[in-house]
């Protein structure tokens, strides 16, 4: 029998060498220095076996951007369980704990990065948003179908680029949903790190902003390159990858993705985790040369308290249906519950009115956002619709302009 307690800050190389063993991975002394740094942050859930720690499970202190909103949402990272220990309960009572300790804490919501995709669907959590992986054939000039922004462009050093793009991104966090915050030590960590955590070959961060001097920025990219490689029985191009792309408007973006396709001495430039509605796939006039190569779901959400989610974002059109809800892991969610929303707000009370939909709320997190629908739902049969029509009304309630998006991993 294992207990479930909170890990103290003298435990964090132990938890940290748990991890190590549980994802395969060993990194160097500056990888796990900043890991420590990471988890000394954290909210930090142990299972003991007498005094070996066989489970570990942290927590980011987020908030996340929801639909016209912005509410708590722990995000979990570290979840582990020794070999030995598989199989034997002990993901189950951490998760356990960090569901109940949410809800102590009045957390609408929590979200991890599932690295399988087959657990986390048993403990209430629905996949929430989508990345895509674009790749640019840049061996040639990038043509366009816009006329990009042609304000200045300019280069910010890294240890400046938390001043000029932070407030950047912090207000584009609110245009779209799915976003976590991030604190300066990610930013100074992980995203304008010197070195890159899993390709030492790549070049520190380069940033670039557009607007004129003086005047606020209308977007940023900030990106890293790797040089070309010949030495192989196949030439590999010099690299641009780009780790984040923000921008006020198309144009201003056209602007940016032209620049980076006519970066010197490379030949293919990669952004991993867009947006699948990202408008380069649209104004890019040459789809051959612009392509999608892989797809994938990103954030993974749980609704911890489905009335305070639900009532705590903005709905898109008016909305009045029974849900059927059910949740074994938090019984208070379950039961049948009359929605009534609408651009001026939202209800969520218990009713005995027979059902419009019925469904999980593994199924009604990956809705939360917007990101996938409900009718698509119904038609794998994971949502039952007994009143025609109730799913399309909806969907068209829960919709949003932009699709749901983040690139934090965490």
């Amino acid at each position: 029998m294992v207990d479930i307690r909170e890990v103290p800050e003298a435990d964090i190389d132990r938890a940290l060498e748990l991890a190590y063993l549980v994802f395969n991975d060993r990194p160097e002394k500056e990888g796990r220095e900043r890991h420590h740094a990471l988890l000394v942050r954290c909210s930090r859930i142990g299972a003991y076996d007498g005094d070996t720690l066989v489970g570990f499970m942290a927590a980011h202190d987020f908030r996340l951007s929801v639909p016209g909103a912005d509410l708590p949402c722990p995000g979990l990272t570290f979840v582990s369980v020794a070999p030995t220990h598989r199989r034997r309960g002990v993901l189950t009572a951490l998760m356990a704990e960090q569901l109940r300790r949410a809800s102590a804490f009045g957390s609408p919501l929590a979200a991890l990065w599932a690295s399988e995709a087959a657990i986390y669907g048993r403990f209430g959590y629905g996949g929430a948003t989508t990345g895509v992986t674009i790749e640019i054939d840049s061996t040639r000039p990038l043509p366009l179908r816009i006329a990009p922004d042609r304000r200045p462009l300019r280069l910010v050093a890294p240890d400046e680029a938390l001043a000029v793009i932070g407030p950047f991104h912090e207000a584009a966090r609110a245009g779209r949903a799915g976003r976590p915050t991030r604190s300066p030590e990610r930013w100074s960590q992980e995203w304008l790190s010197e070195q890159d955590e899993e390709d030492e070959e790549l070049s520190p961060p380069r940033i670039i902003v557009l607007g004129e001097p003086g005047e606020p920025i209308a977007g940023y990219v900030l990106y890293r390159t790797k040089p070309e490689d010949d030495n192989g029985p196949v030439r590999t191009p010099g690299l641009v990858r780009v780790e984040e792309l923000e921008a006020d408007t198309p144009a201003v973006a056209a602007a940016l993705w032209e620049c980076l396709a006519a970066l010197d001495l490379t030949g293919r430039v990669t952004a991993w985790g867009r947006p699948a509605d990202d408008p380069l796939l649209h104004f890019a006039a040459d789809r051959d040369q612009v392509r999608v190569t892989a797809q994938f779901p990103a954030l993974w959400l749980r609704l911890v308290d489905v009335r305070a989610a639900l009532t705590g974002r903005s709905w898109a059109a008016p909305v009045e249906l029974v849900l059927e809800l059910t949740d074994v892991r938090l019984p208070a969610n379950a039961g049948r519950f009359r929605l009534k929303a609408g651009p001026g707000g939202a209800a969520y009370e218990p009713a005995r009115a027979a059902p419009d939909l019925a469904l999980d709320v593994r199924e009604l997190a990956a809705c939360y956002l917007g990101g996938t629908r409900v009718v698509e739902l119904v038609a794998a049969g994971l949502v039952a619709e007994h009143t025609p029509g109730a799913a399309a009304a909806l969907d068209a309630a829960l919709r949003t302009d932009l699709l749901p998006h983040t690139s934090d991993e965490f």
